[in-house]
C-alpha cells in the first residue's frame, strides 16, 4: 500500500514558488546595493592624512610635516596630531585646519617628545578621521 504525499498532505500553491524566489531574489539586491554604496562610501573620504616626517627641536617642540590629500569641493577640513613621550603619554596635541599637500606644523609640549603621532583629519560628513 502506498500513499503520495500530494494525497495525504495537499498540494502548494503553485504562486507560493515563485513568489519566495522573487522576494529572495529582490533582498538580495538590495543587500548587494547597500553594501556596494557602503564600501564606495568608506572608502573615499574627503580628507586623508599621513605623517613625513617629524623632529624633535627642543624639550617643549617638536616639528611635523604632515601630507593631507582633500577631495575636489572639500572646505573645511580639521586634522590633529598628538605628540607622545617615550612612556607612550599625550605630552602634546595640536589641532590644525590643513591645506591640500604638505602641512608644516609645530606641536608645544609640556615635556621632551619622541614621536608624533597622527589622529587624522576630517571633513564634512566624514564621521571617522583618516
Amino acid at each position: 500500500m502506498t500513499t503520495d504525499l500530494t494525497d495525504r498532505y495537499g498540494a502548494p500553491a503553485r504562486w507560493q514558488r515563485p513568489v519566495a524566489i522573487g522576494v529572495a531574489a529582490l533582498l538580495a539586491v538590495v543587500g548587494l546595493t547597500w553594501l556596494a554604496w557602503t564600501a564606495w562610501f568608506h572608502s573615499t573620504p574627503g580628507a586623508s592624512s599621513e605623517v613625513i616626517t617629524y623632529e624633535v627641536v627642543s624639550d617643549y617642540e617638536i616639528r611635523a610635516r604632515v601630507d593631507v590629500r582633500l577631495e575636489d569641493g572639500v572646505q573645511d577640513a580639521s586634522c590633529r596630531v598628538r605628540a607622545l613621550a617615550e612612556d607612550k603619554t599625550a605630552v602634546g596635541e595640536l589641532a590644525f585646519t590643513p591645506v591640500a599637500g604638505s602641512n608644516e606644523v609645530v606641536v608645544r609640549t609640556e615635556r621632551r617628545a619622541t614621536t608624533v603621532e597622527k589622529l587624522g583629519c576630517t571633513a564634512e560628513g566624514q564621521p571617522r578621521p583618516r
